[in-house]
């Protein structure tokens, strides 16, 4: 570690990063790099032009020259460096740099962690001011060194792996030049000395974190390989800015902001402001790389809980099976048969509150008697009889306008705007921040835990929020975040009173995959998406945004499918966490057999999916691709578990396994544990395993592969 007036470094097991620190400039990032890695390209002296670590915006004080970017704010041109902080404990590395405006009153400090020998870092922006100031932007965090990391020479070179994301078609992968994503070459040389104006703009907004785009992208130089992928934790609106200065590229990361999220805080003397956190990821390769590398970085941030250590599977009686019509009648074979086919948790999903129409009316949560004559608890201790854990769907957010509680409870228990409270799609939505909506919570919850012995809870959330409330004189996407906050405390203190208790998160599917909530709950529902060939392309995508381990991707065969449909639709919970559902009792023995394999197949995996990595032997896979793949991968025992899926087109695919190259390779059926006509080549030289299916119906099949 070494530290002068021009620049620091600051060295972890895993990273080594450098910051300019000139005397008539702000901070920026010279260098992010692996630890060990070469040093990147030189940078002019001192940092002079590059990209201020801190973009920080406020009424009064915007940006020189204007534009829609968030950069080149006049604030963070005038911060200036004033003191650093380094701590150590436990593996956790602390870094806190801290810069001045001394003109304004502002005192910035950007926060860093790293955790053991992860190649990535969480970072976050704490603002205080002394005097009155109304921010409208303020950075996560802000580079412009990826040029000099990547030895690219210009902008032209680099690539952009994003994912557009919508209920039932999550995870759309696409990797383009950034040229193609919307950073135009503006030619500015022969026109103008100032930067060019155009970005690449990337985000969500309202409660739905990523409602339109994953929260997760990364940003390549194919030829050089250097690679950063980021990723950002916030329960709510968000925005990824990529541009041009006049040294290269730029990315900027931050919360909400008041020209794309209707957000402003108002800071008095002595007040401070705390930005949403972002981690950034590195690696010498490509993006998937780098998406490796936040994948120890998730594990690294994840909120320990001896609960979550069990991993079990789950059966959900909702996709393509009841669809939110339960009864005690229909559920009890299922619980039989899930059972049998070896689930270790059943959940029983919507409907279970209502007697009838329920979605404008749900609020209370207490179960219909109409339902269940003889009491839920007929359900939930048979579910225990038959060596499984009951778990219960629930939507706490939301009250329905049809809902007593919409009258019972106080106004200000609701998000509001201009005095009138919010509805959206039949529903209110409770404030977090009000202690009436939050006891409304605890008690529900309570009484689910005590009364009825519930240990998982898929936790829904379909509706809206919009830009947020503005009750108490805030801004409405200032009144969001402190509620999306609100909720974070509110799922901490369940979590505290029920250790025992697992917490899927859903949301439409998987409309709030973001860390702010995986860093704490169990597992995440990764669509809606009902027809098992379609999905096959989100549960091959999912471990680049999620966990592997917290990817609960459907697996709902049916009685009468051919069987390579029925192993479609199997294979697509394979390498994940395998979400179960279907009409398992209405099945012939073969084909109960075949779901206990794959049950047992998915039991395997989970035995050490937590020291995998996440491998696309056919790239991040597109969503209309006629073939995708995901593998695990051991690294150490030179082994992957390799799903394939053959939907449409050629018969024959190419697997890409570089980790394997030059080596024997032993590639044999893991499920289904017959390879039923799939045959396969191994090219040593070139590492790529050549892959036929046998029948132009779509089809699948999960393969253990080992290089010797």
């Amino acid at each position: 570690m070494t530290a002068d007036h021009r620049s620091i470094r600051w060295d972890t097991p895993g990273l080594s990063v450098s910051f300019a620190t000139p005397e008539d400039g702000p901070v920026s990032v010279l260098a992010l790099r692996p630890a060990g890695s070469p040093s990147p390209a030189p940078v002019l002296p001192g940092g002079h032009g590059e990209q201020p670590l801190v973009e920080l915006s406020a009424f009064g004080h915007g940006r020189f020259p204007g534009s829609y970017r968030h950069v080149d704010t006049v604030i963070g041109r005038d911060l200036r460096f004033a003191s650093e902080t380094r701590t150590e404990h436990d593996g956790r590395h602390e870094l806190r740099l801290t810069q001045v405006d001394a003109d304004r009153g502002i005192r910035v400090t950007s926060v860093f962690e790293a955790y053991g020998a992860t190649a990535a870092l969480r970072t976050w922006t704490e603002v205080t001011v002394a005097t009155d100031l109304v921010i409208d932007v303020v950075s996560s965090f802000a580079t412009g060194s990826f040029l000099a990391d990547a030895r690219a020479e210009s902008v032209d070179a680099l690539v952009l792996a994003h994912a557009d994301n919508d209920w039932i078609a999550e995870s759309r992968w696409h990797v383009e030049p950034l040229r193609a994503a919307g950073l135009v070459d503006v030619l500015r040389q022969a026109h103008h000395h100032q930067p060019p104006r155009t970005r690449i703009a990337l985000g969500n907004r309202g409660s739905w974190s990523s409602g339109e785009k994953v929260p997760v992208a990364a940003v390549a130089a194919a030829d050089t390989g250097y690679a950063l992928a980021w990723q950002i934790e916030h329960n709510g609106p968000w925005l990824a800015e990529l541009g041009e200065n006049g040294h290269g590229a730029y990315l900027l990361l931050s919360g909400p902001t008041d020209q794309e999220h209707q957000w402003s805080v108002r800071l008095r003397d002595g007040e401070t402001f705390v930005s949403v956190a972002v981690s950034i990821a590195v690696a010498l390769g490509d993006a998937t790389d780098a998406l490796r590398a936040l994948t120890d970085h998730r594990r690294a941030i994840r909120h320990p809980r001896a609960a979550d250590d069990a991993l079990p599977v789950v059966f959900n009686d909702y996709m393509n099976t009841l669809m939110g019509d339960p009864t005690t009648e229909r559920l009890l074979p299922l619980v039989d048969a899930a059972a049998e086919a070896g689930a270790d948790y059943f959940c029983i999903d919507a409907g279970w509150y209502a007697d009838g129409h329920w979605w404008d009316g749900v609020g209370a949560w207490e179960p219909s008697t109409a339902r269940f004559p003889g009491g839920i608890a007929e359900v939930t201790e048979h579910i225990r009889s038959r060596g499984m854990t009951p778990g219960l769907w629930l939507e706490p957010e939301v009250i329905g306008v049809r809902s007593p509680l919409a009258e019972t409870l106080p106004d200000d228990a609701f998000f509001q705007r201009r005095g009138v409270r919010i509805a959206e799609h039949g529903r209110h939505l409770l404030d977090l921040r009000h202690p009436a909506a939050r006891a409304h919570l605890d008690a529900v919850v309570d009484r689910l835990v005590d009364d009825y012995g519930i240990g998982f809870i898929k936790m829904d959330e379909n509706t809206m929020t919009g830009p947020g409330s503005d009750l108490g004189g805030l801004a409405p996407g200032h009144g969001h975040l402190e509620h999306a906050r609100a909720l974070l405390d509110w799922i901490d203190a369940v979590q505290d009173r029920h250790p025992d208790l697992l917490i899927e998160n859903c949301s439409s599917g998987a409309m709030r995959m973001d860390y702010a909530l995986l860093s704490r709950l169990h597992m995440q529902s990764t669509s809606d998406q009902q027809d098992p060939v379609a999905y096959a392309s989100i549960a091959a995508a999912a471990p680049a945004a999620i966990l592997p381990e917290q990817a609960g991707n459907w697996a709902y065969p049916q009685t009468g499918m051919s069987a390579e449909a029925r192993t479609f639709a199997l294979v697509n919970g394979v390498l994940g966490r395998m979400y179960l559902s279907g009409y398992l009792n209405r099945m012939t023995p073969v084909e109960v057999d075949a779901v206990r394999a794959a049950v047992a197949a998915q039991k395997t995996v989970l035995a050490d999916i937590r020291d995998r990595h996440p491998v696309w032997p056919l790239g991040l896979p597109a969503w209309d691709a006629d073939w995708v793949s995901l593998g695990l991968h051991d690294a150490t025992a030179a082994q992957a578990y390799v799903s394939v899926w053959r939907r449409a087109g050629d018969a024959t695919a190419s697997l890409h396994l570089p980790w394997a190259r030059g080596r024997e390779l032993e590639a044999t059926p893991f499920f289904p544990a017959d390879a039923a006509g799939w045959t396969w080549t191994w090219d040593a030289e070139a590492g790529v395993l050549e892959t036929t299916a046998p029948t132009a119906e779509p089809s699948a099949r999960t393969f253990d592969v080992r290089a010797l």
